[in-house]
């Protein structure tokens, strides 16, 4: 599918919200409201993976406005900080006015009286930041008692800014029978529980980061000293949902990291010269499978590794040479998919990943970490 050809037919958009955005000259869908828009019309719970910029406004404004203009219900749209607020209730506007549905923009820094006389007017789709939806809830000047549709923006976001108690004070005032939708650029191990406790069987749905290349990996160098690399591998590995390979340069080594990433949460298995055949067989297959989110492997089992849909490659130790590189990175994006691999090196390895560049003819990406 092209994303050229995506529109909004066949998405189960009602006329009234077509012909609305046609006025807005809105002709194509960008990707992540072709995939999150269906789903969200037929009242499933949805998390949807983008950046700001994608489109998500539209991909939760669209249904959410079908939605209300069915019944009496109201929505609640959760956002990290007042611009963002203000940014989504413009959008929202574009829409709802069709409907004569009425919003309000709950934010801190402004005045709360005229909140309060807002909210008085019955608008039906409230867009807050945490904080002070909590001080007008205290008050008694809001209920969430008719909140049919929840919607957290920029959800890691939130998490960062030290949001998280509100929003499960939030969360638990809610309705449990309603239909919540969650955006993120990332799918920190924080929002991954909240999920699990608060949302019913949600489709995920993800869309690439935009300026990734559209064919085979993107290359990425952290320049990190050693007594600060698992700290960063801690970071590192929390940004990504899908299958990580990484390696190490020894067999020791394979066996420490093993427990460290199994320390911090995940499900791991190792591979290498010392482990049996029937070792590697179960550790490759409970990779597949899913059974181990991380496969920890040495340069020599690089090569049996065969599996599609690896979403990095992760050199907590710089290979060799340039050679081991190009194999190792070749694990992932296969057969046309996106694959990305990003490089620990120390600050006294910087020619290593020169030659690198020379033999991939490409320019990495490089950050320091202190």
């Amino acid at each position: 599918m092209e994303e050229s050809h995506l529109n909004f037919y066949g998405l189960g958009i009602a006329p009234k919200l077509i012909e609305a955005l046609e006025r807005l000259k809105f002709k194509t869908a960008t990707p992540i409201q072709h995939k999150a828009i269906p789903i969200a019309l037929q009242g499933n719970d949805v998390i949807g993976i983008a950046q700001t910029g994608t489109g998500k406004t539209f991909a939760f404004a669209i249904p959410t406005i079908q939605q209300l203009a069915q019944n009496k219900s109201r929505a609640l749209v959760l956002v990290p900080t007042r611009e963002l607020a203000f940014q989504v209730e413009e959008s929202v506007m574009k829409l709802s006015n069709a409907f004569g549905i009425k919003t309000v923009t709950l934010v801190g820094g402004a005045p709360i009286f005229k909140q309060i006389q807002a909210l008085s007017r019955n608008p039906r789709v409230l867009i807050a930041t945490p904080g002070r939806l909590i001080d007008l809830m205290r008050q008694r000047k809001v209920s969430l008692s008719d909140i049919r549709i929840l919607i957290l923006d920029e959800a890691d976001r939130m998490l960062d800014m030290g949001f998280a108690p509100q929003i499960d004070t939030i969360l638990k005032t809610v309705p449990s029978a309603r239909q919540t939708m969650l955006f993120s650029a990332t799918m920190p191990p924080t929002i991954v529980r909240m999920v699990s406790s608060y949302m019913k069987t949600p489709v995920h749905v993800e869309i690439a980061p935009a300026g990734t290349a559209a064919e085979g990996v993107t290359h990425e160098v952290f320049i990190v000293k050693p007594e600060m690399k698992k700290d960063l591998l801690r970071k590192v590995l929390s940004q990504f949902r899908g299958s990580i390979l990484l390696f190490c340069r020894t067999k020791m080594g394979a066996g420490k990291l093993v427990k460290v990433v199994t320390g911090f949460g995940y499900s791991a298995a190792e591979i290498h010269s010392d482990r049996s055949l029937a070792q590697r067989r179960h550790a490759l297959e409970g990779f597949k499978t899913g059974q181990y989110k991380i496969l920890v492997a040495t340069d020599i089992a690089a090569r049996g590794i065969d599996v599609k849909g690896i979403e990095l490659v992760l050199n907590y130790d710089l290979p060799e040479n340039a050679d081991s590189y190009v194999h190792r990175i070749g694990r992932t994006g296969r057969a046309g998919t996106k694959g990305h691999a990003i490089s620990f090196v120390a600050p006294n390895q910087r020619r290593s990943v020169f030659d690198i560049e020379k033999l991939i003819k490409v320019s990495i990406k490089k950050h320091s970490h202190h």
